[in-house]
């Protein structure tokens, strides 16, 4: 696998054999670690906003012994004279071994990946796919339930927007996962997403209240509401608030192993 753009390009079996690396990683000494990628360059574009993302990709790429370089504002690029993003993807090429981008355009991964034969990942495009943080996330969810297979996994917040829930739901229908779609009309899963969850014969419940299906699920995975992704500010103000998830609101009601995810902000 050279790049990695979207959830919906891997297989199943290159996502287990993610997992299992990142396990052996996990394991091994941190100063063997270090030198794994000595001298290789790893770029860090990112056109829109990141803090968690981009630093975490900085901080794994020092623990493998890599140099870092790139920016976190676009305005203190040369886009800001004009330069487009294919040419930006060229010059980038020619001092990284490995280009990470997050991009603000649904299909800017996808783009860059045409234009160069540098490799490329994914760190977010638009509205689209989040792949780093599905893997984290699956990664996640199998240390702490022992597997991800046969999961059944609650989705509540932001889901049209919400671009974690859109590579998460992608990767866990590969394990035969069963999904609960909770959130306001405006701001529902996506119709694509569900044609391909039918295509796949995977099983989901669609609705506006978590509460109910508590007792079922082994994963409670929530998102925020995304104010940015609304074109219309006056939406945004009716569902800002549609969920405030605290411990007692589900102490009690769940699963003693039930466990509760957030991609916090990104």
């Amino acid at each position: 696998m050279r790049n990695i753009i979207g959830i919906k390009e891997m297989s199943k079996e290159e996502i287990i054999e993610i997992l299992d690396t990142a396990k052996k990683l996990d394991c091994v000494n941190e100063d063997k670690r270090r030198k794994m990628m000595d001298g290789k360059i790893i770029t860090s574009i990112f056109f829109e906003p990141s803090t968690r993302t981009r630093l975490s990709f900085t901080s794994a790429a020092y623990k493998l012994g890599c140099h870092v370089l790139g920016f976190d504002n676009p305005n203190m690029s040369s886009v800001v004279k004009g330069e487009s993003l294919r040419d930006t993807i060229i010059m980038v090429s020619a001092y990284s071994d490995v280009i990470v981008m997050r991009h603000y355009i649904d299909g800017a991964a996808k783009f860059a990946e045409e234009v160069t034969t540098c490799h490329i990942i994914n760190a977010g495009d638009g509205a689209n796919e989040h792949p780093s943080q599905t893997l984290l996330d699956l990664y996640t969810i199998r240390e702490e339930l022992g597997s991800i297979e046969n999961k059944k996994i609650a989705f509540v917040g932001d889901l049209k927007y919400g671009r974690t829930v859109h590579s998460l739901s992608n990767a866990l229908k590969m394990f035969n996962g069963e999904f609960y779609f909770i959130a306001p009309k405006i701001i529902q899963i996506p119709n694509h997403i569900l044609k391909e969850l039918d295509k796949a014969d995977i099983k989901y419940h669609i609705g506006d209240n978590y509460e109910s299906i508590l007792g079922e699920i082994d994963c409670l995975y929530i998102t925020r509401i995304q104010r940015e992704r609304f074109d219309d500010i006056k939406e945004y103000e009716k569902v800002k608030h549609a969920f405030r998830i605290s411990k007692k609101d589900i102490e009690g009601k769940c699963k003693d192993n039930m466990i509760r995810m957030h991609p916090l902000p990104y």
